[in-house]
């Protein structure tokens, strides 16, 4: 059976390459010449010996996505369609600036949680990504934006600083496949990126976000998006499961092991939803044992969302409070929305096994 490469992070690699008979230290090799070099071809690996290149064309593929779409926005954000077979497509994005570049990264083909102000809860969920199709995006994205260049370029050449697991899906959902793709992203061998520079955003599994603390505690963005239980119920349904006092408890255990020293509350602003004073002044009481800092997330919309973007007065006031108590409070530029590549935009397409989308598409009709 043909096993694609980009499925392995270093130790599997290296176990890899025990088991055909090769010293391990190969592996090391491999991960410069597939994810620093971008190469997908054995044969151009030239410090590899010609009897270890044919036992890998034997045995082995580099196999990406394919690239069904590619959109540059007008503010130079990109957004790529990235097929993964059977029908089903995921996007990525990349929005450059001026002293980063940042990567978008899908975790499954849809989304299970059905979070109601998001467009790809609205699509259902099929599965979860592979190894391979995780890390692929990132391989992509700095292949394609040019300028990963050369043999062996360096993590300084590198169009992709920085990584936030926060495009399709939930990432914890699909534990196992992040973990393995952040240790790539992680590994000096491979892309080198430092756990400050990644991050994971979760709606709120709190056993997972426990799990991840222990293997691999990369920065972390929690989906709060109400003040309470109530409404968190309503906008993020598995506050059922795990509700807001059991999540703040889990971003208290992770902090001692995290890259910085606050967890990142992500915050949408939904139109007399979630944007009122009160609604601000009950954040600031419900935080304040948790160091923290927010991050407040203009809507943006998508057909039938049913939902409306807060207005600009109300974010700013939304802000000016949190700011006074304290608290360390920014509001995320919306970059994309022209190419539909914005926060919660994100749709891909996606071969729905729970029939949410049918579900949505007749309540639009009522």
């Amino acid at each position: 059976m043909t096993i694609n490469l980009l499925n392995y992070d270093g130790k599997g690699l290296a176990d890899l390459c025990t088991g055909i008979g090769e010293k391990p230290f190969r592996a090391k090799q491999l991960l410069h010449w597939i994810h620093q070099s971008g190469t997908a071809d054995f044969a151009a690996m030239s410090d590899l010996a010609k009897s270890l290149r044919e036992k890998l064309a034997a045995m082995a593929v580099i196999e990406l996505p394919q690239i069904t779409s590619d959109h540059v926005a007008a503010d130079g954000t990109r957004k790529w369609l990235l097929s993964v077979g059977s029908g089903n497509g995921i996007e990525t994005v990349f929005i450059p600036e001026a002293n980063r570049g940042t990567l978008c990264v899908s975790s499954q083909v849809g989304c299970a949680l059905a979070c109601t102000f998001c467009s790809t809860g609205k699509q259902g969920f099929n599965r979860n990504l592979t190894v391979a199709e995780i890390i692929g995006q990132l391989w992509i994205a700095n292949k394609t934006v040019g300028l990963n260049t050369g043999d062996h370029a360096s993590h300084a050449n590198r169009a992709v600083t920085n990584v936030v697991m926060m495009g399709m899906g939930e990432p914890l959902a699909n534990f196992d496949n992040v973990v393995t793709a952040l240790d790539i992203m992680l590994d000096d061998h491979a892309y080198g990126l430092s756990r400050r520079r990644v991050t994971v955003s979760t709606s709120g599994l709190v056993p997972a976000i426990d799990r991840l603390r222990e293997r691999c505690p990369v920065a972390l963005a929690i989906s709060l998006h109400a003040p309470n239980d109530a409404l968190r119920d309503q906008l993020v349904p598995i506050n059922k499961k795990y509700p807001i006092k059991e999540l703040l408890a889990s971003c208290q255990r992770y902090l001692p092991s995290a890259p910085r020293d606050f967890i990142t509350f992500e915050y949408v602003m939904l139109d007399g939803v979630n944007d009122s004073t009160a609604h601000a002044r009950e954040l600031i009481k419900l935080v304040q044992d948790v160091p923290c800092k927010f991050n407040l997330i203009p809507f943006n919309s998508f057909p039938g969302s049913g939902f409306k973007r807060s207005s600009a007065e109300a974010v700013r006031i939304f802000r000016e409070i949190l700011m006074q108590a304290g608290l360390v409070t920014t509001v995320r530029k919306t970059r994309g929305d022209d190419i539909a590549a914005a926060c919660g935009q994100l749709a891909g397409q996606v071969k729905d096994k729970t029939r949410r989308t049918a579900n949505f598409k007749t309540e639009a009709m009522q």
